[in-house]
């Protein structure tokens, strides 16, 4: 099955509000994404390096043509500052389609 036409979602965590607010800027000035939500605050429990951590930190979730995954992942990664942030694409499997040509719409004319 061919990505285009397709839509994903990215998730990925950040460790503020204002690392999240300058990624979804620049996701967005590329045209790379047509809309990122950011949930300012939850709290992570995980294990790092053998050890188990906790802290708190900032979701963005990403609506964005398949296609443009690859390249969405590739700057995420390169304005975070984790040494392995989450970033997870999750496909889209429907929804309302005017919405779903939005997304389509919004990221044409992608900025390299």
């Amino acid at each position: 099955m061919s990505k285009e036409g397709k839509i994903a979602i990215v998730y990925a965590t950040t460790e503020s509000y204002e690392k999240a607010r300058k990624i979804a800027s620049s996701l967005l000035e590329s045209k790379l994404v047509a809309c990122v939500n950011i949930i300012p605050k939850m709290h992570a429990i995980y294990r790092w390096k053998g050890k188990i951590e906790e802290g708190d930190e900032c979701i963005m979730i990403v609506k964005t043509p398949t296609e443009n995954v690859d390249a969405v992942i590739k700057k995420i990664k390169k304005m975070h500052s984790y040494e392995l942030p989450c970033i997870l694409v999750l496909p889209v499997i429907g929804g309302l389609k005017e919405y779903l040509k939005y997304v389509t719409d919004e990221t044409r004319g992608m900025i390299k």
